[in-house]
């Protein structure tokens, strides 16, 4: 049984995780962090990761990137693996997760669906087969109260097709043609739209779309166990949904 902590636990995520777990038979949430400190029959919840005594495999973290580096310290420390949710690190902050990664197990991804990260993928080889005879444009969409834009998904998936020299444009205010190297991203921000994706490869005459929509935030907490469970049975490093790919699917063509 692998027992788990889920950081951020009181949260709209963090809930969603606790719910999806009861459909896992060989893990369990063993307790939760969370900065109030409320009270639960269910498993004991600290305030912060320092005051953990419990014994856990994995910690999931929904909560912020102001806990990455009390979580990194205790994890390190007890030898717990990690499962970062988390958009919105620093490139500072990064370079700490790297460096703890050579100590233990640490999964990232900016976006926890498992179709998400295979879109991306799908981007990655649709980008390597039609090269610059195609623009590269990224939409994304969510609820009003996401507090980064662009999405850390646009950002990964606008990192799959990019190449040296490549040139992302968050906003088009200005007069001017288009430049062969750009990447545009757009942001919509409204009612409570869970997650939208979209990918355009326009080209003369034609267009491709890639597109992801999210309908249920479970998709990502089913995601962040998934994760916890993969990192079982792996050596300290950083992971993400391609080793995941590769550990579970004939993956060969995900490039």
């Amino acid at each position: 049984m692998i027992d788990v902590i889920v950081c951020g636990c009181r949260g709209k995520m963090g809930r969603e995780v606790i719910q999806c777990s009861k459909g896992f038979e060989n893990l369990r949430i063993a307790g939760g962090i969370d900065r109030n400190g409320e009270k639960c029959e269910e498993f004991p919840i600290f305030i912060s990761p320092s005051d953990v005594n419990i014994k856990c495999d994995v910690v999931i973290d929904f909560s912020g990137i102001s806990a990455l580096e009390p979580l990194l310290e205790c994890c390190q420390k007890r030898n717990i693996s990690l499962v970062l949710c988390v958009t919105g690190y620093s490139k500072e902050q990064h370079d700490i997760i790297r460096n703890a990664a050579k100590n233990i197990a640490v999964f990232v991804s900016s976006n926890m669906s498992f179709a998400v990260n295979l879109m991306a993928s799908l981007a990655r080889l649709a980008k390597s087969v039609l090269g610059k005879r195609f623009d590269v444009e990224i939409i994304e969409k969510h609820h009003r109260n996401k507090i980064d834009a662009p999405s850390g998904t646009a950002l990964m998936l606008a990192e799959s097709v990019s190449e040296n020299g490549t040139q992302i444009v968050f906003d088009r205010h200005e007069r001017g043609a288009r430049k062969s190297n750009e990447i545009g991203i757009s942001s919509v921000r409204g009612g409570d739209i869970p997650g939208e994706h979209e990918i355009i490869f326009a080209g003369e005459g034609e267009t491709l779309t890639l597109c992801h929509v999210a309908t249920d935030r479970k998709i990502f907490a089913q995601g962040a166990l998934e994760a916890a469970v993969f990192l079982q049975n792996q050596k300290p490093g950083l992971y993400n949904y391609e080793n995941f790919f590769h550990n579970s699917l004939d993956s060969s063509v995900l490039v």
